[in-house]
This record gives structure tokens, sequence and C-alpha cells, in this order.
């Protein structure tokens, strides 16, 4: 059972780092879950505080990664119309497929800007700002992940 579970584990791991770039997967989660699995191991023993603190990472992460775009937008000087615009874009994005996730709160800021009024450069800066979030948001989870890759590893090669 210990080698099907550090199997699975390392499969989770490496979902959950290729997560980070492919927005439908969610990949700290998938990483702290590959966490958990080694530890359910009879070989390998994480301490619960450090499971803990990846638990928390894992979530604030995840939130984040919803948040940051819109903070982005917000930030480059986008209006309510453009993070409006930006939301329905994520939205949209969700069904369209990665590039939608990747396009899409861009291009739901510049169209939102747009019908409040604002010029071509300025709702091309929000959908820039939008952007540069969501690459803010998969650094955080490309972080959050490769720690926890890290101490998978680490655990792993201890035992």
């Amino acid at each position: 059972m210990d080698i099907f579970l550090i199997i699975l584990g390392s499969v989770l791991i490496v979902a959950g780092i290729l997560g980070c770039f492919l927005p439908v997967v969610p990949g700290p989660p998938l990483s702290f879950l590959g966490l958990l699995l080694i530890h359910f191991t009879e070989r390998i023993d994480l301490p619960q505080s450090l499971l803990w603190i990846f638990a928390i990472v894992t979530v604030v992460v995840t939130l984040l990664d919803y948040v940051v775009p819109l903070w982005g937008t917000k930030k480059f000087g986008g209006t309510k119309k453009g993070i409006t615009g930006a939301t329905i874009g994520v939205i949209v994005g969700m069904f369209v497929g990665p590039w939608g996730i990747i396009i899409g709160p861009f291009a739901g800021a510049v169209i939102g800007e747009m019908f409040g009024g604002r010029r071509g450069n300025e709702a091309f800066r929000t959908g820039l700002g939008s952007f540069v979030g969501f690459l803010l948001g998969t650094g955080l989870k490309l972080m959050a992940s490769l720690v926890m890759t890290f101490y998978f590893i680490k655990f792993m090669i201890a035992e």
C-alpha cells in the first residue's frame, strides 16, 4: 500500500506543478494532496505543523488566484466596469478552455472599460493590469507547489 501511495503522491505532485500553468487544473491543492498521501505511508511521517501550514497556504493561494487579476485591473487604473468585465472574462474563459482563462480577464477588462467610455489606450492598460494580475497569481501558485515539491522530495529521500 505504501508504494501505491508514494506513486500516487508523486503523480499528484507533478500534476500540481502542471496545474499552475493549466488554469483548469488546481495546482496547489493537487500538490498538497500529494504531500498528504506520503504522510499516510508507514515509512514517512511529515510533521503535522507542516501539513497545517501547507493546508493554509493552499487555501490562501487558491483564493488569491481569483482575486489577484481583479486587483491588477484596479491597480492599473481600471474602473468598476473594467473590473466587472475582467470578472465576466474569468467566468466565460473557464468555459472556453486554457486560453480562455488567460485571455478572458484581459479581454473582459478591455471590453468593460470601452463600454464605460474609455479610449483604446486606457482600456488596453486596464487589460494589461488584469494580465499582470494573472501572471502574479500563476507565480504564487507555482511557488507554493514548488515548495511542496521540495518537501515531498526531501522527506522521500530522508526516509
